[in-house]
């Protein structure tokens, strides 16, 4: 059933214009919005399994606000603004994104094509038949051509900030219109496959005083570059492994500054079971013992195309492949609170192992057994209690911890396991 189907059978049993309807539904999918959940969304818009009455939407307070409402009426001020991209049927749409905020509460809400206001951050606005919608589990206020924007003369006592202005440990997936002042700490250009064929983005890691995270430029700025202090207007946030990844824009505004960021030189140091409790984390520190070395360990061979680890000169992407000698570890860690998965590079694991990519072949040739290899790292390393530093991911495949750093630990594991009860216990 097409998109035009849908919004003629919503029409027809709500009895309500069908171009109106499409529109909506077309906004609602376009956002990734379940067809399903879209179309129960409009039912309740337009007053079929709404809240009933006639249809007027009632003025509520932020923190009435439902996923049952439909829409509508709330007086708010305007925390931020972001705008954004996406593409629909082959034509570009810019949407603004934000939140607004009152004296019980604040919530998301996305401008799409047709809203006629021009929200700005410390404005005091009320925005009649605002239509709701449930995004990641939480109400939205969606502003359309039919939402009734009016700036009012009006001071709210919130209990938030206005404005944009965050540090990188503040930031979470799905923040939009963010302003942060940082140093770019690496740079690097690629080329993708994007929507319009092959696109030039610049990725790398950003720092600042609180803590360091990935971004994305989509549109290269000259200013972003290795070394460089920058601060960058209007930049929205999306989860990457776990963590949160700043993303820049063509509506992003990158200005160089004439002084130098200072960036935190420390990661945070956590226990595992917090780590891994967090869902995901750049940057981090982790202490524990090394209980066990994994399968996939020592001297492996990797897709010449993809860089996967192949077995039996098989890989899962690639098929039948001539693999490439490559070292790597990964190394249980457990601290008492839960377990994690080292995983180290080449580099790391040359270090662990006592030799570089040469010397674990001539091993493996003398030995006839390319195990002897994850054998040697396993006796070393086993046993014995490490600090780790680097990106942890938590998926269905576990917790994973990309090492940067990886070193034999010089504190006293008896008063660190003392301190960890304690926190146990607390």
């Amino acid at each position: 059933m097409s998109l035009e189907d849908h919004a003629e059978e919503l029409a027809s049993d709500l009895g309500v214009d069908k171009e109106e309807v499409t529109r909506d539904l077309e906004n609602l999918v376009n956002y990734s919005v379940p067809m399903d959940e879209a179309k129960q969304s409009l039912r309740r818009k337009y007053g079929d399994g709404g809240s009933g009455g006639d249809g007027t939407p009632s003025s509520k307070a932020i923190s009435e606000v439902s996923t049952d409402d439909s829409n509508v009426t709330v007086t708010a001020v305007v925390l931020t603004s972001g705008r954004r991209s996406i593409q629909y049927n082959g034509e570009q749409h810019v949407i603004r994104e934000g939140e607004l905020a009152d004296e019980t509460g604040k919530i998301s809400y996305t401008a799409w094509d047709g809203f006629s206001g021009d929200l700005q951050p410390g404005q005091t606005v009320r925005l009649g038949n605002a239509g709701v919608r449930e995004w990641d589990g939480q109400p939205e206020l969606n502003l359309g051509d039919s939402t009734d924007p009016e700036v009012v003369d009006e001071t709210l006592d919130i209990d938030y900030e206005v404005g944009a202005r965050a540090a990188l440990q503040d930031l979470a997936p799905g923040d939009r219109g963010i302003t942060v002042e940082v140093q770019v700490l690496e740079c690097e250009q690629k080329v993708i496959d994007g929507r319009d064929g092959e696109t030039t983005i610049l990725s790398g890691v950003l720092g600042d005083e609180s803590g360091r995270l990935p971004f994305t430029d989509w549109e290269p700025h000259d200013e972003i570059e290795e070394g460089a202090s920058v601060r960058l207007e209007e930049t929205f946030v999306r989860e990457f492994r776990g963590a949160p990844s700043v993303n820049v824009s063509e509506f992003s505004t990158v200005t160089a500054l004439d002084r130098t960021v200072e960036v935190a030189e420390d990661a945070p140091r956590l226990s595992i079971r917090e780590a891994v409790e967090s869902g995901g984390l750049f940057d981090v520190e982790l202490a524990g013992n090394v209980i066990e070395v994994r399968d996939g360990s020592g001297l492996i061979e990797r897709c010449p195309e993809c860089g996967r680890v192949i077995q039996n000169g098989q890989c899962r992407s690639h098929g039948a492949v001539e693999g490439e000698d490559d070292l790597r570890t990964k190394a249980i860690l457990d601290d008492g609170t839960d377990t994690v998965t080292a995983v180290l590079d080449d580099e790391l694991t040359a270090r662990v192992y006592g030799g570089d990519l040469d010397d674990a072949r001539e091993h493996a040739r003398d030995a006839m057994d390319k195990e002897v290899v994850a054998e040697r790292i396993s006796d070393r390393i086993v046993g014995r209690e490490y600090v780790v530093r680097g990106s942890l991911s938590v998926d269905e495949y576990g917790a994973n911890l990309t090492a940067s750093t990886f070193t034999e630990a010089d504190d006293d594991p008896a008063a660190r396991a003392q301190t960890l009860l304690k926190e146990a216990d607390a």
